[in-house]
C-alpha cells in the first residue's frame, strides 16, 4: 500500500461505514467475550439481521472496551451514539430494529456524565473500530501518523514532536518520553530494537491489555513511528500469557499490517523496514521491569541486572533499545496526527495529556476511563464513575497497584499527576485504581499488597528477597494481635532499607502501600497492636489475643 492507496482506502471504508442504516458494536474484549458472553449476544444480532432482511444495510462488529465493564456486556449504536449495558441476547432484535425503549435504565448517552467527563485520546476508537479489521481502523485515521512521519519529517523532527507534546511515559515513572526516545536516537549503531512492554501485571489494573484486545494497530502504529524517529529495524511487543486474546488480536493485527505494506521491507512503498514480533512471558511480575523484560526476550531467566548501563545505550542483544508501555505508544499516532500543541494543551504544566485509569473496587461503575493529566480524584470517582454505592463509605483509593500507596478521603480532591500524588505518599503507576471501602482494614490491605510483591520477587537481591518476608510477617503479627509499637519503627526501618539498596523497583516500591497506610491509618495499626481489634472489623477474631 502506497501513499495513494491508503488515503483511498479510508476514503472508500468511510463511504460504506456512512452507508449503512447502523452499525452495532459489540465489546470484545476479554471482560465482556468472557465473563459476560458478548460473542453469544453478537451472533444473536447477526441472526436478527438476517431474520429482519436487513444484510448490507446494518451490520454488527466487535470493538474495544466500552468502559462500562461493571455492567457487561455492552453494545453501541454508532448512528445513534449511544451505548447500552446489561444486553441479553433477547435485546438482539431490538437493537437491529434501533428500538430505544427497550433500554430504558439501561442507555448511556455521549452526552452523558461517565463520557462527557472523560476526554479520550487512548481510547478514542472504542466504539467506533472493529479490532480484527485493519479496514476500520484505516478508516478512523489509522496509519496516516505513520505516513506523515516517513513523508513529511525527518527522525530529528519526530523526536521534538514528541518532546515538546511533554508526553511522559505512561508505565509508571513517568519518564519524558520523548527524552527517552532522543537517547536512543544518538546512539550510534547499525541494530536498534523498539518494545512494547505489555506485561501489565498490578492488581486491578487492565489498561493496557484492553487497548491491545480493543486497537492494536494504534500500538503497532505508534511503535512504528518511534522506529522511524530512532533509527530501528526491529520491535517486539512482550506480553504475558495470561492475556492470550490481547495475543491473537496483535498477532492478527501484524499480519494484516504486514499484508497491506503497513509493516515490513518497504513500509508505505518508501524506503523505512520495521518487522514487529511477539514473545510471550510466563506473567513474572518483575519482567514489567526493563532490564528483566530483556533478559526474558533474549531467552534468559527474567531478572534485573543494575543500571547503568541503561537500555538506551545497551538493551536487547547489547545494542541501543526503546522500551515503552502500551498506553504510550496508543498516544503517539495521534500527537503526530493533530501536533504537539493540540496534545500539550491537556492535562497540567508537568503532566501533559491524558491518562486511562482502571476503576476497581467498592465503586458503582467500574471500568475504564481516560480524562486529562490533574482531573481531581474525586471527579474521575464521584462525577464520571458514580461514586461509592449506597450503604458504604469511601475510606481510600490505592493508585498504582503493590507499587504505589494509598489516597485517603481528606485527598479527594488532590490533581491526578505524578507530582501531586507523590507530595502525599502515593503515585499514579500504571494506572490502577482500587476504591477501597469503610469494610475494610486498611493493616489487612498492606498485608495483601506486602505478599504479591514477597511472591513475586524474583529473590536476585536480597533487600527485597529477605525485606517483602520481614514486612509480611510484620504486618501479620500486627493484625495476629501479636505486635507492639516497636514493629511500626522496624516497618520504617526495613522501609528505608529496601527502597535505597534494592536492584530494581519492584524492591524499591514494595514499602510503599505500607507506608502510605501507616501514615494516613496509623490509628488502625495501634488498634491492632493496644486493643486487639481492627477499627473495619473486617479481621477475624485470633486465638493470640487471648495470650496477651
Amino acid at each position: 500500500m502506497n501513499i495513494e492507496e491508503l488515503i483511498e482506502t479510508e476514503q472508500q471504508e468511510r463511504e460504506r461505514q456512512a452507508g449503512l442504516r447502523n452499525r452495532i458494536l459489540c465489546c470484545s474484549v476479554a471482560g465482556c467475550t468472557a465473563a459476560a458472553g458478548s460473542a453469544a449476544i453478537r451472533g444473536s444480532i447477526e441472526a436478527a439481521i438476517q431474520e429482519q432482511g436487513l444484510p448490507g444495510e446494518v451490520e454488527v462488529c466487535g470493538t474495544g472496551c466500552l468502559g462500562l465493564c461493571g455492567h457487561a456486556p455492552c453494545v453501541r449504536s454508532a448512528n445513534l451514539n449511544e451505548t447500552y449495558h446489561d444486553v441479553t441476547a433477547a435485546d438482539a432484535p431490538y437493537l437491529v430494529r434501533g428500538d430505544r425503549s427497550r433500554f430504558e435504565g439501561r442507555t448511556v448517552r455521549d452526552t452523558d456524565a461517565f463520557y462527557a467527563g472523560q476526554c479520550r485520546v487512548v481510547l478514542e476508537n472504542a466504539g467506533r473500530v472493529d479490532p480484527e479489521r485493519v479496514l476500520d481502523y484505516i478508516a478512523a485515521g489509522g496509519y496516516k501518523g505513520l505516513l506523515k512521519v516517513i513523508s513529511e519529517m525527518t527522525p530529528f523532527e519526530v523526536v521534538e514532536e514528541i518532546k515538546k507534546s511533554g508526553l511522559r511515559g505512561r508505565g509508571g515513572a513517568g519518564y519524558p518520553t520523548g527524552l527517552k526516545w532522543e537517547l536512543v536516537a544518538r546512539q550510534e549503531s547499525p541494530v536498534k530494537y523498539v518494545i512494547c512492554n505489555a506485561d501489565e501485571g498490578d492488581p486491578g489494573a487492565f489498561m493496557d491489555r484492553s487497548v491491545l484486545e480493543g486497537d492494536p494497530h494504534r500500538v503497532l502504529e505508534g511503535m512504528a513511528i518511534a522506529a522511524f524517529a530512532v533509527g530501528a529495524t526491529q520491535g517486539y511487543i512482550y506480553v504475558r500469557g495470561e492475556s492470550p486474546l490481547a495475543v491473537e488480536r496483535v498477532r492478527t493485527a501484524i499480519r494484516q499490517a504486514e499484508r497491506e505494506g503497513l509493516l515490513g521491507n518497504r513500509v508505505l512503498d518508501h524506503n523505512f523496514q520495521f518487522r514487529i514480533d511477539v514473545r510471550i512471558g510466563a506473567g513474572a511480575y518483575v519482567c514489567g521491569e526493563e532490564t528483566a523484560l530483556i533478559a526474558s526476550i533474549e531467552g534468559q531467566r527474567g531478572t534485573p541486572r543494575p543500571r547503568p548501563p541503561y537500555p538506551p545505550e545497551k538493551g536487547l542483544w547489547g545494542a541501543p533499545t526503546l522500551i515503552n508501555n502500551v498506553e504510550t505508544f496508543a498516544n503517539i499516532a495521534p500527537i503526530i496526527r493533530k501536533g504537539s500543541a493540540w496534545y500539550a494543551s491537556m492535562g497540567t504544566a508537568a503532566s501533559r495529556g491524558t491518562k486511562v485509569y482502571a476503576l476497581a473496587g467498592r465503586i458503582a461503575k467500574p471500568g475504564l476511563v481516560e480524562v486529562p493529566m490533574g482531573t481531581p480524584l474525586r471527579t474521575i470517582l464521584f462525577d464520571i464513575a458514580g461514586g461509592v454505592p449506597a450503604g458504604y463509605a469511601f475510606k481510600a483509593a490505592q493508585t498504582g497497584g503493590p507499587a504505589a500507596g494509598c489516597i485517603p478521603a481528606q485527598h479527594l480532591d488532590v490533581p491526578m499527576e505524578y507530582e501531586s500524588l507523590q507530595a502525599i505518599g502515593s503515585m499514579i503507576g500504571s494506572g490502577g485504581l482500587i476504591v477501597v471501602d469503610n469494610s475494610v482494614c486498611m493493616v489487612d490491605l498492606a498485608r495483601f499488597f506486602m505478599e504479591f510483591c514477597m511472591d513475586e520477587s524474583c529473590g536476585k537481591c536480597i533487600p527485597c528477597r529477605a525485606g517483602t518476608v520481614q514486612m509480611h510477617d510484620t504486618l501479620d503479627r500486627i493484625i495476629k494481635g501479636r505486635g507492639s509499637e516497636a514493629d511500626l519503627d522496624l516497618l520504617a526501618e526495613l522501609a528505608g532499607l529496601m527502597r535505597a539498596t534494592s536492584l530494581c523497583g519492584l524492591g524499591m516500591a514494595a514499602p510503599n502501600p505500607v507506608m502510605s497506610t501507616l501514615r494516613h491509618f496509623k490509628d488502625e495499626y495501634l488498634a491492632h497492636i493496644h486493643e486487639h481489634r481492627c477499627l473495619a472489623g473486617s479481621c477475624t477474631p485470633r486465638e493470640e489475643v487471648a495470650l496477651v
